[in-house]
């Protein structure tokens, strides 16, 4: 079968490699329709979260279900699924908590306690490095599913694949940043990052009433799709005093009550910004984190997407205690989400499809990677087609 696998930093290749097969009784074996290519697969892309053999990535897949296991009971050849982004057993302490990421028996070679990037981890992901797992993922032809009682959700034969693909991972992202903050309605909310991401969350805003959505970013084509996909108010960020000031002005000068971070440790960065990285031997930079910090009005909710895979040094400790700042991080529970989400796409309380910008066959991953990568052609989420 053909696979885009990473072989190194921004060198991406569709290879030729060996079908997965059946390898525990819980396993299914789905034919990829359609896949995408997400933010956090440029921290590998990136080589800042390292990958030392190469692997086939992908965590936003679905497809049709050629093969299962003699444990799958749930699942039959010819399903349609769409399948979450984590990689979860469903029956241990944390997928019984809801918290599938955290799952301890899908990761045994790299779990953990203790958590951090090169330490010990939480629970595997698709396509997502060997300390994620090592589970290939599914931008291929072919994808091997573990634990396949608990992940796979069928899809209704009324909803294309690009109305639902986004339940793998950035719709149920999104949706949680404004779950943990409890949103009920009424509140403002500002989202940094008008990524794929970010753009979610704010539709997720609106699904919970908001009275307000602000999104902040870089690009002023991708504030263009937020204000287009999902009727979010936008901030071109020019430096982070201007858009903390704009967030306050824009709610009588408290801060927003929810600030949802969808960058993450890589962000747009100065020469300044990188040397003091290098200097501090830190990955990246946290000034999106340290301004959604300071727009947030106090007592109020940081809910972090973003990725953030090493220490920072001065972490505003003095600000975070003195504004009374409530705050969530780590990767969202997607099982948790992803059937009532199903209904509100389903009902048409929400259209996802509408941030695609480019779609491709597999055989041109590569450019869709560098496309994403670099902001090119107005590049905001590219889907691959694994079949054409």
């Amino acid at each position: 079968m053909k696979a885009l696998r990473i072989h190194g930093p921004r060198d991406v290749r569709v290879d030729t490699v060996d079908d997965p097969e059946i390898h525990e009784s819980r396993d299914a074996i789905i034919r990829v329709t359609s896949t995408a290519i997400c933010g956090s697969d440029l921290h590998i892309y990136n080589g800042s979260i390292p990958q030392p053999t190469p692997q086939t990535l992908g965590h936003e897949f679905m497809g049709i279900v050629e093969e299962v296991g003699k444990g799958v009971t749930n699942l039959k050849r010819g399903d349609r699924v769409v399948v979450p982004f984590p990689v979860a057993c469903g029956h241990c302490l944390f997928c019984n908590h809801d918290l599938p990421g955290h799952c301890e028996n899908s990761n045994p070679d790299h779990y953990g306690p203790e958590g951090g990037l090169m330490t010990e981890k939480g629970g595997a992901l698709f396509g997502y490095t060997s300390l994620y797992g090592g589970y290939d993922g599914g931008q291929a032809e072919y994808v091997r599913v573990p634990y396949a009682n608990n992940g796979p959700r069928k899809v209704p034969d009324n909803l294309t694949d690009e109305q639902v693909l986004f339940l793998t991972d950035i719709f149920p992202t999104g949706y949680s940043g404004i779950d943990w903050a409890g949103v009920k309605g009424g509140e403002i909310v500002a989202i940094f990052g008008a990524g794929p991401v970010g753009i979610m969350a704010a539709k997720s805003a609106w699904l919970r009433g908001a009275s307000r959505v602000i999104i902040v970013d870089t690009q002023q084509y991708r504030l263009d799709m937020a204000k287009k996909a999902a009727k979010a108010e936008g901030i071109l960020w020019e430096s982070n005093k201007q858009v903390v000031d704009e967030i306050r002005s824009m709610s009588n000068g408290y801060g927003a009550d929810v600030c949802v971070e969808a960058v993450g440790f890589e962000p747009d960065r100065s020469l300044g910004d990188r040397a003091k990285a290098v200097i501090n031997l830190e990955k990246g930079s946290d000034k999106v984190l340290l301004a959604c910090m300071s727009a947030v009005r106090r007592g109020g909710f940081v809910s972090v997407l973003g990725v953030y895979s090493s220490p920072f040094d001065n972490f505003p400790i003095h600000q975070f205690f003195d504004k009374g700042i409530i705050m969530q991080a780590g990767q969202a529970p997607a099982h948790k989400h992803i059937d009532k989400l199903m209904q509100h796409v389903s009902n048409g309380d929400v259209k996802l499809d509408d941030i695609i910008t480019h779609r491709l066959p597999l055989s041109q991953a590569p450019h869709g990677y560098d496309i994403f990568r670099h902001k090119k052609d107005g590049c905001v989420k590219v889907v691959l087609k694994p079949g054409e």
